[in-house]
């Protein structure tokens, strides 16, 4: 997770940047203005109806950030999850101008997931969240979940569709790419940005995309989930 202060995140980046960086990357330019948007037919306001209250179906309770107190439970609606957290900003994945090891202290190449073809997922253009890693708090294997399910993103009345990505630590949950950030209008900088709270996750169980990269096909299975769960129906499963 990485909420820094900017005195720390300052003197990490002096310390940790390259002496030379990759012709395709420079480094994040924070006067550009994030481009929000939401996707889909389903109103965010229909899908913030159904998660007013949790049936908590994790353990436990998780972080938002390293040393936070665990407040945040997963809970369950039919055919999902979801939680209520802060958004933290993932950079890992593909070098590229506004992910790279200049731009975030804290990059990594690894991630838990790829593109179908087997090269690293784009964290700033393909929308994606980030699932903890399985623990005693909560498994979301046992949910069908894993790379490519799909999510819908929910923020200051506007809808994102995305997959998941990657996976990070069992204890701490809200975390999402630089793209899923920039088109919800949440300032997508990894050393700086990201939502302090007000970011509902709803992830749809057993469900996932052919290619993980495809975003189209993540919006299109997102826009009937969605419609479904508004209905009162319950998403099917496999």
């Amino acid at each position: 997770m990485r909420v820094q202060s900017l005195t720390l995140v300052a003197a990490s980046a002096a310390l940790l940047a390259p002496t030379t960086l990759p012709a395709d990357t420079v480094p994040y330019r924070p006067h550009e203005e994030p481009a929000a948007r939401s996707e889909g037919d389903v109103r965010a306001a229909d899908l913030q109806a159904l998660v007013r209250r949790c049936t908590r179906v994790s353990r436990g309770r998780y972080r938002s950030d390293a040393g936070a107190r665990a407040a945040i439970p997963v809970c369950g609606l039919p055919g999902a999850v979801f939680w209520k957290a802060d958004m933290d900003i993932d950079c890992d994945g593909r070098p590229t101008r506004h992910c790279n090891r200049r731009t975030d202290p804290r990059y990594s190449s690894a991630a838990a997931y790829a593109q179908s073809d087997g090269r690293l997922l784009n964290a700033e253009h393909l929308p994606y969240i980030v699932l903890p890693a399985p623990s005693r708090v909560w498994d979301h294997r046992r949910h069908g979940l894993g790379g490519g399910s799909v999510a819908a993103v929910l923020y200051r009345g506007k809808v994102q569709y995305a997959v998941v990505g990657d996976t990070g630590p069992g204890d701490v949950i809200g975390e999402a790419s630089y793209a899923t950030a920039r088109r919800l209008g949440i300032p997508a900088d990894p050393n700086g940005g990201g939502a302090c709270s007000g970011v509902t996750y709803i992830v749809f169980e057993h469900t996932r995309v052919g290619r993980i990269e495809d975003h189209a096909a993540a919006v299109r299975q997102g826009r009937r989930l969605a419609r479904r769960l508004v209905s009162g129906a319950a998403a099917p499963t496999g």
